[in-house]
């Protein structure tokens, strides 16, 4: 992948045009406790997708855009981009050695997604509506993935998927809106933002409002609203736009969830499964870098995030999240 990553730079380093464009863009994420020395709760994730700019979103959608109320009238349209993402979410307890599971620990738990988005950029505003089908249970892979993951490390086998929750299908339908509300830039291409957000997601496996923002500070600041991240994190942005042949910018942000379900720790709606009880509000501070050369944009984010459940073991949980993006 590195390999790959260094050529895509190269191309583009030689070709400025084609990142400025923007055009379409493959994009990449991946997160996992072992950045933050652990192996508990949500343990892994990663996410590929695809976006298309507003050249190539099909007619159809287009349509379908005119029809939603908080996206620009029609006679204000703005830029539309669609895509499609594949991802897994993996969750497992405290300890991954004990069997059977600890009952007040985190159930195991897996998700296998299909994420279809549509977002709307006008000025310093960008909506974004998502749909999320997918499976959780044993159809979802998740515990053949760690399984097999671990047999190639000398990570320790974990013991109790055989007790994960069950299959059952998901549904999500979520929106949210990013607002870039303060910006100052200054001689030599410095500068800094604050983007406000706020969304709400509404289905299987989660059920939430959040708010929060983001501030940005580097240089030839890349128009974006932060880093990508995995549901149900804040989303972030899949492409972006560029200043300046090369640019970065670190940021710090917060996000807050009022949790109405959580079927990875309420468990399932339609069968019986393990459940713990939950917190109802579930807070994230999360710290990084980004930077970008041409169309290839690279990151890396830290997340602190609070309690989720009551048999949760003190302290934030901590994971990292690495994502690329190659636009062409």
């Amino acid at each position: 992948m590195l390999g790959a990553t260094a050529a895509c730079m190269l191309l583009l380093c030689a070709s400025p045009a084609l990142a400025e464009r923007g055009v379409d863009a493959l994009h990449f994420e991946f997160e996992n406790d072992l950045f933050a020395g652990e192996d508990r709760y949500y343990t892994n994730g990663f996410r590929i997708g695809w976006t298309r700019s507003e050249e190539r979103v099909p007619p159809w959608l287009q349509r379908v855009a005119d029809t939603l109320p908080y996206f620009i009238d029609r006679e204000e349209r703005g830029r539309l981009k669609s895509a499609i993402h594949l991802g897994q979410n993996m969750y497992t307890p405290e300890d991954i050695e004990r069997s059977p599971p600890d009952p007040d620990d985190r159930p195991y738990a897996g998700w296998l997604y299909l994420n279809f988005s549509l977002a709307e950029d006008h000025g310093d505003r960008r909506d974004r509506l998502q749909v999320t089908v997918g499976t959780v249970g044993p159809a979802s892979l998740a515990g053949r993935t760690q399984e097999e993951v671990h047999s190639w490390s000398s990570a320790p086998q974990p013991q109790g998927w055989d007790d994960q929750i069950g299959n059952e299908a998901t549904l999500m339908v979520g929106y949210e809106r990013h607002l870039r509300g303060y910006s100052h830039h200054a001689e030599g291409g410095w500068g800094w933002d604050l983007t406000p957000h706020w969304g709400v997601t509404v289905g299987s496996p989660f059920t939430f409002a959040n708010a929060g923002a983001i501030v940005r500070a580097g240089r030839n600041l890349p128009r974006d609203y932060g880093p990508p991240r995995i549901n149900p994190a804040l989303s972030g942005s899949h492409t972006f736009e560029t200043t300046g042949p090369v640019g970065g910018y670190l940021f710090a942000g917060v996000d807050t969830r009022l949790m109405a379900y959580d079927l990875f720790l309420d468990g399932p709606l339609f069968r019986d499964g393990p459940s713990v009880d939950k917190h109802p509000a579930v807070g994230e501070f999360t710290a990084g870098f980004v930077f970008h050369v041409g169309g290839v944009r690279l990151g890396y984010t830290h997340v602190w995030r609070s309690r989720e459940f009551s048999g949760q073991a003190k302290g934030a949980a901590e994971f990292g999240s690495l994502h690329a993006t190659w636009q062409f």
